[in-house]
């Protein structure tokens, strides 16, 4: 592949993040595809795309086989992730980069689960999976190996950044803030999934009590599939939705995975400080008995 005109996106330094630190651009990457102290972790949706070509150097996660375990509804254990991160070859001082398809849905959902773990050393690579192809940089099918790593991986902790169905009970009945990151016909109730997919999930469409709907999607821009500047992130959180940088939020989607998405916006490049996912979203709260929901 080769380099083609594509639009430009906004040094990453200049768009006023709060830590701007997190993302890293295609160029940064290219740069770096045989620095031993990086790795390149690619996390799509679909979990067959990875094969069919990804950036050299790059290995696999798996969402649903690596994250999750596989009895509890429930993510994997310190000592199974460590496993999983010293067999990609990662040591305390390795800077994981995450990418993937859909303008990095599942990369920051990786992220999020990392982080329960205390993981620090993460970055997302802006753009995705989709503004490497569209640069014509290059793909290759090779599965590279790497010498085992010596990662050590902390107890997880779900206090700071994960909330739990009983939680969002709580923080509905205190009028706090919540944000439905799904798109308006789930908000509404009329699907149960986004439009271009099969409609599943849950017995019972709508919202949680109180939730701005404010689509994942609108935190991108269309054209070049990176994060929007930090003022115009403000202008839809804050300026449209009323979300403050002190204000205890919780977002949710289906499964999790598009709120981690609007978790990561707000918490690393807005800086709110209180801004927690709650993974079993729409799929465990529309299932639920005796909880209840909205429907404009």
């Amino acid at each position: 592949m080769t380099a083609k005109s594509v639009s430009p996106a906004q040094p990453i330094a200049k768009r006023g993040y709060a830590h701007p630190e997190v993302l890293v651009d295609t160029e940064w990457v290219a740069a770096h595809l045989e620095d031993a102290t990086v790795r390149l972790l690619e996390s799509n949706e679909d979990l067959l795309l990875y094969e069919t070509g990804h950036i050299p150097g790059a290995q696999k996660i798996d969402w649903l086989n690596d994250l999750n375990d596989p009895v509890v509804r429930d993510y994997l254990t310190r000592d199974r992730l460590q496993e999983f991160l010293r067999s990609k070859g990662i040591d305390d001082d390795t800077t994981i980069v995450l990418y993937g398809d859909k303008n990095n849905w599942w990369a920051t959902y990786a992220f999020w689960v990392l982080r329960l773990f205390g993981i620090e050393r993460l970055r997302v690579m802006d753009g995705g999976r989709q503004r490497w192809q569209d640069e014509g940089r290059p793909m290759t099918t090779e599965v590279p190996g790497y010498p085992r790593g010596s990662i050590t991986v902390g107890q997880r902790d779900d206090g700071a950044i994960r909330a739990f169905r009983d939680q969002v009970l709580d923080h509905v009945g205190r009028g706090r803030k919540l944000v439905d990151v799904r798109s308006p016909e789930e908000y509404r109730g009329e699907r149960l999934h986004m439009p271009e997919y099969p409609n599943e999930g849950a017995v019972r469409g709508g919202h949680i009590p109180g939730a701005r709907n404010i689509p994942w999607a609108r935190a991108i821009d269309a054209e070049t599939h990176t994060f929007l500047g930090a003022a115009r992130l403000q202008a839809i959180y804050q300026g449209e939705h009323d979300l403050g940088p002190g204000d205890d939020i919780v977002v949710y989607c289906r499964i999790g995975e598009r709120s981690s998405h609007s978790w990561f916006a707000l918490t690393y490049l807005l800086g709110y400080g209180n801004v927690r996912n709650y993974d079993g979203s729409w799929t465990e709260w529309g299932n639920s008995v005796g909880v209840p929901i909205e429907r404009p």
